[in-house]
């Protein structure tokens, strides 16, 4: 009898240590920091979201922002990101950490001091690539690379516990996407880091890439008003108005813009995090950047993952799907 209960004791131990807080196992479930500009345009609250309504999939440790060209600075940066976590009533659990404004050149010779620009992203992403769990931490910068490239200069000891996905660039064609041209100094540190680097390609001059999963607004008023929790705490709109769940925060953003349809480019990467089947992958050598332009370099041995031929439809089915039954992530 008493080895019987000595058993039972280690089995309810180790089910406890295993399990979140809800009793659901962690074991397969994917480790995410989201890396934004979120105050840019309106596809990263979207991906925000999509992120922490897939609960049974992800654990998202945390949101770290930085400034691209429009937005403002990384306060109104940071303070889009907040907004949304607000929206999905998971703010301050899962918590916002201001990152770089400069690039990756202006900021990379000062990142031994202690308040650097871009330090508390940096220092959050390090903390948690050294974070004892068996599972990678994916690093999802839908923004510019900067944070991610100055985390792995500043520690390169986590570039074999993190795997990155960016959402970025018109490759191989060198046309300007944006958050290729916010930091091209930030490019090469990270491809030559060696680190696993997936790209989710923009893909301005294609319909393949994630450019094409676009969003109607017609849609979104329909698929989207009142959808997500109910926040018992009123949250004001970037455009102003009172909001108290995301789904009514879409519509209001999609409402300010000038275009009926709208890409959802940063969503998609969520989305092919979730199910890879929602696009076509091309392993190939690690390419560099001279100056602004790709070389190739096919017989790289460091090899690289380049997403495209994304899947619209089933991509925006799972996204509204989602919106209207979501499981929201478990917070430690």
């Amino acid at each position: 009898m008493r080895t019987l209960l000595l058993i039972g004791i280690v089995i309810s131990s180790f089910l406890l240590s295993n399990c979140g807080a809800k009793g659901k196992s962690k074991i397969g479930k994917i480790r995410i920091i989201i890396d934004s500009d979120a105050n840019n345009e309106l596809d990263d609250q979207h991906a925000i979201a999509y992120a922490l309504f897939n609960g049974d999939l992800f654990d998202i440790e945390g949101i770290t922002v930085n400034k691209t060209q429009n937005g403002g600075d990384v306060e109104n940066q940071k303070a889009e990101a907040v907004r949304v976590v607000k929206l999905c009533g998971l703010y301050p659990q899962i918590a916002v950490y201001k990152g770089a404004n400069g690039s990756y050149n202006e900021i990379v010779g000062n990142i031994d001091e202690i308040n650097f620009d871009g330090a508390e992203a940096v220092n959050f992403i390090i903390e948690r690539a050294n974070a004892q769990d068996d599972r990678k931490l994916v690093l999802v910068p839908i923004g510019k690379l900067t944070n991610i490239a100055l985390a792995i200069k500043k520690d390169p000891g986590i570039i074999p516990k993190i795997k990155v996905l960016w959402l970025g660039t018109n490759f191989p064609t060198d046309i300007g996407e944006y958050n290729f041209y916010n930091d091209y100094t930030a490019v090469n540190p990270v491809l030559e880091s060696g680190v696993e680097f997936e790209i989710a390609v923009v893909g301005n001059d294609t319909s393949t890439g994630t450019a094409s999963v676009k969003a109607a607004t017609s849609d979104i008023r329909k698929f989207m008003t009142g959808k997500g929790p109910q926040t018992t705490n009123t949250v004001e709109g970037r455009h102003g108005g009172n909001f108290n769940n995301f789904g009514d925060y879409s519509v209001n953003l999609f409402e300010n813009t000038q275009d009926s349809h709208r890409s959802m480019y940063d969503m998609a990467a969520i989305a092919i995090l979730k199910n890879p089947k929602w696009a076509i992958q091309d392993t190939i050598g690690a390419p560099k950047l001279d100056g602004k332009h790709w070389i190739k370099q096919p017989n790289n041995k460091h090899k690289i993952i380049i997403w495209d031929n994304f899947l619209q439809k089933d991509i925006m089915d799972d996204f509204y799907d989602t919106m209207k039954n979501y499981r929201l992530v478990e917070v430690n």
